[in-house]
């Protein structure tokens, strides 16, 4: 026996049209403001639930949207998924989750789902687009999609974003105003965009300082943990290391304050560690990390609902939608050794 309550119930109950309801429950404007709020409630007080199987076959539409990312594994993401469901359960939507593992092949395999119905839209935070597309921007233009964070240039998508180069400037002004003056950055993967924007912030901050930037202060990492440690391996031979160092990334900065550990150098005592991101586990980490903060949460929100009005047939906000982000001095920090 199925006692779902249905459509025509709620008809019944505000004593007006299933047709009416339906125009109610999809926020319509041909219901007035009263009747949509009436229709609304009796809704809840029924517990009633959209039968979205039906409702995919009506409007041709899977009612399911992408989250594609780099590594499902970095914990980064799970914020940002949480806002998106937030938004996405809310109107019907689930959230499926991408995991490219920057293999192109996968980036492609998750456009070809979105080309072929799987998914109605999708929230992009590689920084990538598949080789065909990128090659002519125009064959994106028929997709729903929204860049959350990472950047794509010249390919007309909406994105939401923070700004990264003055994030990065007053992250590495913070290592200045403590009296450091060899400062060191761990960049992430060259070229993109990202990346290049927080190490523009790291260099606009030096030059603001008056300091020089010696060569080997600027080590490629690829935002995985172990080319933290790396690049610290090459920071400690250089003649003069550095008494500090800004980590494009916090997963990165585990791997360099390891390191360090391991080359008998105290942080901060000897070398003191900014990241960026602000990881859950980047406060309970030892010491705790100082850090860059991102409001993910609000981030995926923000994607989800710019994403909707797209798939609404709105038009994508002209301008990328930038975030605001915080500087969180922990522990990982302090005056350089004298």
């Amino acid at each position: 026996m199925n006692d779902r309550p249905k459509i025509k119930d709620i008809a019944e109950r505000a004593g007006v049209s299933p047709a009416t309801v339906s125009r109610a429950l999809t926020d319509s404007g041909l219901v007035t403001e009263a009747t949509r709020r009436r229709i609304h409630e009796i809704a809840r007080e029924l517990n009633y639930r959209p039968n979205v199987r039906a409702r995919n076959l009506r409007t041709q539409r899977s009612m399911a949207v992408l989250l594609v990312v780099r590594d499902v594994g970095n914990p980064f993401y799970l914020d940002v998924l949480k806002g998106v469901e937030a938004v996405g359960r809310a109107t019907g939507y689930s959230v499926l989750m991408g995991n490219t593992e920057n293999d192109p092949e996968r980036e492609a395999e998750y456009f070809d789902m979105l080309r072929d119905g799987h998914a109605d839209g999708m929230i992009l935070m590689t920084g990538k687009l598949p080789g065909e597309i990128a090659g002519q921007p125009s064959g994106i233009e028929d997709l729903a999609v929204v860049v959350a964070l990472e950047i794509v240039e010249n390919a007309g998508l909406p994105h939401v974003q923070i700004d990264n180069t003055a994030a990065s400037r007053s992250a590495v002004r913070h290592l200045v105003e403590l009296g450091h003056r060899r400062i060191a950055h761990i960049t992430g993967p060259m070229p993109e965009t990202m990346s290049v924007g927080r190490r523009e912030g790291y260099r606009q901050a030096m030059a603001e300082a008056g300091l020089e930037i010696p060569n080997g202060y600027e080590q490629h990492g690829n935002y995985l943990l172990e080319s933290g440690r790396d690049a610290v391996r090459h920071l400690l031979a250089l003649e003069e290391p550095p008494t500090a160092i800004f980590v494009a990334n916090d997963e990165m900065a585990y791997g360099a304050i390891h390191q360090l550990r391991r080359m008998g150098r105290d942080v901060p005592g000897d070398v003191s560690v900014v990241g960026f991101d602000d990881l859950y586990l980047s406060q309970a980490f030892h010491p705790p990390l100082t850090t860059v903060s991102q409001p993910r949460l609000d981030i995926g929100r923000m994607a989800m609902t710019v994403l909707l009005a797209i798939l609404a047939g709105e038009a994508g906000p002209p301008e990328p939608i930038v975030m605001p982000t915080e500087l969180l001095v922990r522990a990982s920090t302090a005056p350089p050794p004298a």
